[in-house]
């Protein structure tokens, strides 16, 4: 059974190298909390504010982060493995280096993030808002990108083979060296209004 926590404030504390397994928190608030190194196994945290947060170096698998709203916090090195973040959004936070794989980031709201060089594999994101986000030299594989927001999000030198990219529209992000493959091509051309014969 897992531990439940409630309304619970937690600021200036030590979660240094935490193992959080199998815990709820719900509607909880985190600030100026040290994650570092920590992992999260099969935890979830619903409705939680985290400021100032810094999740450095840590390891979350299993875990789910649900319309949580990340501001100012540190993800530097940080690994998602199957973590499932639907609806959350993230301000100010640095996020590189960043691995993402697998899980569901569907509705998670990344607008203007710098997301240089980070390696999201696999993972459903789809109506993620990607607004003016930097993602050159990024490796985002075997995505799907449905509906998502991408308006001035620079791509140059991404790798997006085997993502969904309908939702993309070539003329309004900066696409130089951007990698995809040749199913992708096609969907890309008609998007520019080409016919493929």
């Amino acid at each position: 059974m897992a531990e439940l926590t409630e309304d619970g404030t937690y600021r200036h504390e030590d979660w240094y190298a935490e193992e959080l397994v199998d815990r709820h928190f719900v509607r909880c608030s985190f600030f100026h909390v040290d994650l570092t190194e920590a992992v999260s196994q099969g935890s979830v945290f619903t409705d939680c504010v985290f400021g100032n947060v810094a999740f450095n170096a840590s390891r979350h698998t299993d875990s789910a982060f649900t319309r949580c709203t990340f501001k100012r916090c540190n993800l530097f090195e940080a690994e998602f493995t199957g973590c499932k973040l639907v609806g959350s959004s993230f301000e100010q936070c640095d996020l590189r280096p960043l691995r993402i794989s697998g899980g569901d980031w569907s509705f998670v709201a990344l607008p203007g993030a710098d997301l240089r060089g980070v390696s999201i594999t696999d993972v459903r994101m789809r109506e993620v808002d990607l607004t003016g986000a930097n993602l050159t030299g990024a490796t985002v594989t075997g995505v799907d990108l449905s509906g998502a927001q991408l308006h001035s999000s620079r791509l140059s030198g991404a790798d997006l083979r085997g993502s969904d990219l309908t939702a993309l529209d070539p003329t309004v992000v900066e696409r130089a060296g951007a990698i995809v493959d040749a199913e992708q091509a096609i969907v890309l051309a008609q998007a520019l209004g080409f016919e493929i014969r």
